[in-house]
């Protein structure tokens, strides 16, 4: 999980005297669908993982090709709904503390697995980035003697995330499952993701880069505690849960909130960090979900979560609707025109958005969009950029509209000081 530039960690709502009882009830109504929203967004993100658990489970019971490719597609649909979780994070800190666990990113992946030669081994930053738990039943670690004999829940939180407080030594969530499934991309701009074998969880013989056993125990030990983290944070957003209530028990701070999630994410998370600074280093580590190549869906799903926090409504995995009253109803109310311009914003976004996902999925891969001198690439990209950019200069409005001072929108050198990210 790559550090952010935080701008300002004040959030001040001044209301005025003008404030009526009616207008108290709804900012109190919007931030009960902000939260029934949050509680359906999670609840099926862990319905999606309990099937990514199953799926994990069949391939280590019985490992073949169709099992492998099984559990791929269960980790790619449980990305859906998760990924609309992110506007969650910035403004609830129960959410922005707990969601390294979950989808920490970027990983030195030789901390968990083999990794191609061209990989490297450790370096002054990350004395670990080529530990290989897996192939170690025991090491050192900070100076201590790690029994790692039985790879475990506790072990991968316990003692390995983030070990010696380094932030890529990612031993738990979606991308070190990521990993586990496709294993490293090594196709650089060029087409194409990562290509595990199989045989990779095979036994006896059959099995290849050794340790297949441990690998399993690995891959199930992550996806139980992906499945665990997430039961947790939806017992957070149910009635009486803490996030719940840290939202709803003040209306000035939860307005607070959701406009700071809406903006950050659009600014400095995904325009910057997760975009425009893959174009600037020409670089297809930058990649969000890497291993997959999914990190087109990455970023439209981050854009969907946006909107439909916005609008207060959003369609569940079945097809079900949770919808209520929305902030775009109270900025309507207090300055119809700011309104009118976010949600064609929002609406500008997603398409841009969609021209990388429908460009991606007809074989323009991310990468290759990422690669130096690529001017198709670089233009859908830096489209989708400035379309969240512009966005975000409209959540300003509708801040101002609502009379929300001084919002902590995080920010990014790749948008506030380009010369900075070449340092």
């Amino acid at each position: 999980m790559r550090s952010v530039t935080l701008v300002t960690s004040a959030l001040t709502l001044c209301l005025g005297t003008a404030v009526t009882a009616q207008e108290t009830s709804t900012r109190g109504a919007v931030l009960e669908t902000y939260a029934d929203i949050a509680l359906a967004k999670y609840e099926d993100s862990l319905t999606a993982a309990q099937a990514l658990q199953a799926a994990v489970n069949a391939l280590i019971d019985d490992p073949s090709a169709e099992a492998l490719q099984a559990a791929k597609l269960a980790w790619l649909q449980s990305r859906v709904p998760y990924q609309q979780t992110e506007v969650y994070r910035f403004g609830n800190a129960i959410v922005d503390d707990w969601e390294g666990k979950v989808n920490a990113w970027p990983l030195d992946e030789g901390l968990i697995d083999y990794v191609d030669a061209v990989y490297g081994g450790a370096t002054d930053e990350n004395p670990y980035a080529a530990l290989n738990v897996i192939a170690n039943p025991a090491f050192t670690l900070s100076g201590t003697e790690i029994d790692a004999s039985d790879i475990t829940p506790a072990l991968l939180e316990g003692e390995l995330h983030e070990a010696d407080e380094v932030e890529s030594n990612v031993a738990t969530g979606y991308h070190a499952i990521e990993f586990l499934l496709w294993g490293q991309d090594l196709n650089g701009t060029g087409p194409g993701a990562g290509e595990r074998p199989w045989t990779d969880y095979a036994a006896g013989n059959v099995c290849t880069n050794r340790n297949c056993d441990r690998r399993g125990a690995y891959l199930k030990a992550a996806t139980d505690l992906l499945v665990s983290d997430l039961e947790w944070m939806v017992a957070q957003w149910q009635e009486g849960g803490d996030a719940r209530e840290a939202v709803i028990e003040d209306e000035t701070a939860g307005i607070s909130t959701i406009l700071t999630g809406m903006g950050s994410l659009s600014y400095g998370e995904q325009a910057g960090e997760r975009m425009k600074l893959g174009i600037m280093l020409n670089d297809p580590e930058e990649e969000h979900d890497c291993f997959a190549d999914n990190t087109h869906n990455s970023h439209f799903y981050d854009g969907l979560g946006i909107r439909n926090v916005y609008h207060g409504r959003y369609v569940r995995i079945d097809g079900t609707v949770v919808e209520g009253a929305s902030l775009s109803s109270l900025v309507a109310a207090a300055d119809e025109a700011v309104d009118a311009e976010l949600k064609a914003r929002l609406d500008a976004t997603m398409f841009e958005l969609g021209e990388i996902k429908t460009a991606a999925e007809a074989g323009f891969a991310y990468d290759q969009m990422l690669a130096q001198g690529n001017a198709a690439g670089e233009e859908l990209i830096m489209s989708a950029v400035d379309a969240l950019v512009a966005q975000t200069r409209s959540i300003e409005r509708a801040v101002a509209a609502l009379g929300v001072e001084a919002i902590a929108f995080e920010g990014s050198d790749s948008l506030d000081n380009p010369d900075a990210v070449f340092q």
